[in-house]
């Protein structure tokens, strides 16, 4: 199908697809039993089995017996999953979002998941705030270091809470960070026949750490002679997406900006509801989650959109190697939002469950032009 690279399949050497189930918090654990839905309805067309195991980390277990994330649960995921199926994370009862940040962030430094991939592409031309847009203008893919920059935690306070405070933020770049995430870029683009990479930065601000970016992306596109390769200021970045998002097909960036601008994307192509994303280390168990948050305003109420997961989940099976059960459930999200079989969010009337029962029916019936 048209539109939506996922991510770069990897061929795994086990003949069930061992997947862990992490449903979370808030609307999390509402979405995610719909993917896990379809997603077995697609496998199920496909004459394929999948081994799921739930794990019910999220804030309801951390408030009863305090645990985050397990110290040995790393390991366990690397020696006995293929992949990591995440929903939200987020509760009011835990004011810091301690087990929240535990769980995610630990997972993805402790696998050193380094690839964030957030593919934004618009499957109707009616979800965008842009005007006379169409389906075509908004096809890309963000992709985020994930492992390094400012989401490390490193800094500290000094006379907190007095109003001589001094607080710091360390923002991480090393050589082989910056490399391998810019090369992860280029064979994306490689494996899915693109041929435009820009690369965003703010080293005209940042002159340390952002030279580093400069000049590892100066020696790593020389290998790839075949892209076109150019580089923005992330300010300027974010304006010409919105001006004209044609224009990109990848954009590499480090983890702060590339959270930034993936979350952009997500507007252009019709909001959060829809964002799916992987953080990806080739080869190896990686975890794809909805880009979604909890939500709790409307958690419980059985109105969430599952299609940000459901999408989450295709990108999964993609990069299991399940090609045809990926297409199946995109296949059937873009025919619920033709048909207007949606939640409200997308101008439906379905429930949650109800829109995961359709997206079912859906991909399993998928038509064979479908899995071209």
């Amino acid at each position: 199908m048209p539109g939506r690279p996922s991510v770069m399949p990897e061929k795994r050497n086990f003949p069930t697809k061992r997947i862990a189930v992490i449903p979370g918090d808030g609307i999390g654990k509402e979405v995610i039993p719909e993917a896990v839905k379809v997603m077995k309805a697609a496998a199920s067309a496909e004459g394929h089995d999948l081994s799921l195991t739930e794990f019910d980390w999220g804030a309801d277990r951390y408030l009863r017996v305090g645990t985050t994330l397990p110290p040995d649960a790393p390991e366990m995921f690397r020696r006995d999953f293929d992949a990591i199926l995440l929903g939200a994370l987020g509760d009011a009862r835990v004011p810091d979002n301690r087990h929240g940040a535990d769980i995610l962030m630990g997972l993805r430094f402790k696998l050193d998941l380094y690839a964030n991939v957030r593919p934004c592409v618009l499957l109707d031309r009616r979800l965008t705030p842009l005007r006379d847009r169409e389906e075509k203008d908004v096809q890309f893919t963000v992709i985020r270091e994930n492992t390094e920059g400012l989401y490390v935690g490193m800094g500290g306070f000094f006379k907190k809470g007095t109003a001589d405070e001094i607080a710091t933020q360390e923002d991480v770049n090393t050589r082989k960070g910056v490399e391998r995430i810019l090369r992860f870029a280029y064979e994306y683009a490689r494996r899915y026949g693109l041929k435009r990479v820009c690369m965003s930065d703010k080293s005209n601000a940042l002159p340390y750490g952002h030279d580093l970016w400069q000049r590892t992306f100066g020696d790593v596109k020389r290998d790839y002679p075949e892209i076109e390769s150019s580089h923005m200021y992330i300010d300027n970045l974010l304006m010409q997406m919105v001006r004209d998002p044609s224009q990109f097909q990848v954009i590499v960036a480090c983890n702060l900006f590339g959270d930034i601008a993936s979350d952009v994307g997500a507007q252009l192509a019709g909001g959060l509801g829809l964002a799916p994303s992987g953080n990806i280390h080739p080869g190896q168990v990686s975890m794809f989650e909805p880009v979604h948050g909890s939500a709790p305003l409307i958690a419980g109420k059985g109105i969430a959109d599952p299609m940000g997961a459901v999408l989450a989940a295709a990108m999964m099976l993609t990069y299991l190697g399940l090609t045809n059960e990926s297409r199946r459930m995109e296949h059937a999200v873009r025919a619920a939002i033709r048909e207007g079989k949606t939640t409200p969010d997308l101008g439906g009337s379905l429930g949650t469950a109800e829109a995961g029962d359709w997206l079912a029916r859906k991909a399993e019936s998928a038509p064979a032009e479908a899995l071209r």
